[in-house]
């Protein structure tokens, strides 16, 4: 499922929508899915300053 088919399923948007790609789905048991992540996501600078760890 690429980005366009993502953004039809899911109501979530910028800054909030944090799946790029979905790579295999059964339903109601796993999704997995992709997240490209770069310096310039929205939570870097204020998530620990001048140590930029991805929030989870």
């Amino acid at each position: 499922m690429d980005i366009h088919a993502v953004l039809k399923s899911l109501p979530h948007r910028f800054p909030f929508l944090l799946v790029d790609r979905v790579l295999a789905v059964e339903a109601n048991k796993y999704i997995h899915a992709l997240k490209n992540v770069t310096i310039n996501e929205p939570f870097f600078p204020g998530h620990f300053p001048n140590h930029p760890v991805m929030p989870g």
